[in-house]
């Protein structure tokens, strides 16, 4: 008989460990993202474990007593890893692993493994290099023995450890060519964005929380054919489609990376140009997963990110998606259709409630966004000589057009138009 084998790889077993510096804080929630990170990333999650300090041990992330119960359970579930939820000072990581004698990772180490499996373009690619570059050049002796002892898993995705002997001369060299790469593609992203801007097309940037459903509303609105993955950051790089309102006038639609709590600085560094289309954008769409219970903790992150990223003062139409979903835990749990909660967004101008999905939300959400572009436009009124008919053209583009009429002396338009054209269309 002949003998058959399993080459198949087995999934890392870890560990998560957190530290509780004070009461009701949100440590308990934040490994449960880490354990969905984990799994993104490929591996299995066969504990948990917190610790209530005062404050993280600086040496050892925990103290030792805990450091001896992680020693127990490594043996007892046969885990080929740690993960600790905050990121790891280079001490930490040495002095962790040494005690432990077994691969120790942050959660830092997991996201960024999980943005080099998702990027798929080049700028994407190089952003997630840099990161992974920075981030290991301060820790290259503390990551090295570890990694280079476990042929895959988290952590060895991107540009690879490059073993050990690669020294920070080399890392140094190659981070200032990615920086150089990233520079000119920000030229070129610059370049992009003052083109689209002489065109006076409305731009709307889609924001929010890793997996609250942003590239589904991209995708039902337009069918931009973005990767939708009930996992977190299933798309990386961002995609901009057009798409026509019922009134004729034409807008751009972003969609951006998720946002998440303890979101690497690395990342938000090597990201920040790409992140940054939010700052341009005349409108931004906040897309929340009412069906979550950690919703309002996730809606402060998103706009904790946005105002460390300078997006101000933009009109925000919130959507709490997953209506569907809410609706059906909440027929499960009994309850009526009084009970429901009312949500909220005090940050927003406009809230509606969705289930993208499902498309329902999606006339409201368009007479809105006619509604904000309307209230950005300048009303004029207008009678045009026939030798300029093509000025009506552009009027349907990039405005509002309420009434044409012809008559003997030209066409007589009413309608709303951007301030970048009103002035030219008012003088001719």
């Amino acid at each position: 008989m002949e003998k058959t084998y399993d080459v198949s790889e087995k999934p890392e077993k870890v560990i998560l460990i957190g530290v509780s510096t004070y009461e009701n804080d949100d440590t308990e929630q934040s490994l449960e993202e880490l354990k969905d990170l984990v799994k993104t990333a490929g591996a299995v999650t066969v504990a948990t474990m917190i610790q209530n300090r005062e404050a993280i041990h600086s040496g050892t992330y925990i103290g030792k007593g805990k450091i001896e119960e992680v020693k127990v359970l490594i043996d007892e579930l046969e885990a080929t890893g740690v993960v600790c939820d905050d990121e790891l000072s280079p001490a930490q990581l040495k002095n962790l692993r040494d005690m432990l004698d077994i691969k120790v990772m942050d959660r830092t180490l997991v996201i960024l493994d999980i943005f080099a499996a998702r990027a798929r373009t080049g700028e994407g690619k190089i952003q997630v290099e840099l990161a992974q570059l920075k981030y290991r050049q301060s820790r290259l002796t503390g990551l090295g023995k570890s990694l280079s002892r476990l042929g895959g898993g988290i952590g060895t995705r991107g540009p690879g450890e490059k073993k050990l002997e690669v020294d920070r001369r080399l890392i140094r060299d190659r981070i200032a060519t990615l920086r150089h790469e990233i520079a000119d593609m920000e030229t070129h992203r610059e370049l992009a964005r003052s083109n689209r801007s002489k065109k006076p097309t409305t731009v709307i940037s889609i924001v929010g929380y890793t997996n609250a459903g942003k590239s589904t509303l991209l995708n039902e609105l337009t069918g931009a054919e973005v990767l939708e993955e009930d996992k977190l950051f299933a798309t990386l790089d961002p995609t901009t489609r057009g798409y026509k309102l019922e009134s004729g006038q034409e807008i751009m639609l972003t969609d951006t990376v998720g946002f998440i709590r303890k979101l690497p600085h690395h990342l938000v560094d090597a990201f920040r140009s790409t992140l940054e289309e939010a700052k341009y954008a005349d409108i931004l769409i906040h897309v929340v997963d009412a069906s979550n219970p950690q919703m309002d903790s996730q809606m402060h992150i998103v706009y904790k990110t946005l105002s460390e990223l300078g997006v101000e003062d933009k009109p925000i139409i919130t959507i709490f998606n997953k209506q569907d979903k809410l609706k059906q835990m909440y027929e499960e749990e009994g309850k009526t259709k009084e009970e429901f909660p009312v949500f909220k967004d005090f940050k927003a101008d406009y809230t509606i409630n969705a289930s993208v999905k499902k498309h329902e939300g999606f006339e409201e959400l368009l007479k809105t966004i006619e509604e904000i572009i309307r209230n950005q436009k300048i009303y004029i009124a207008k009678t045009f000589d026939y030798k300029k008919a093509g000025e009506i053209q552009r009027i349907r583009k990039y405005g509002e057009l309420l009434k044409e009429e012809y008559t003997e002396s030209g066409i007589y338009v009413e309608a709303y138009v951007p301030v970048e054209i009103a002035s030219a269309l008012t003088d001719k």
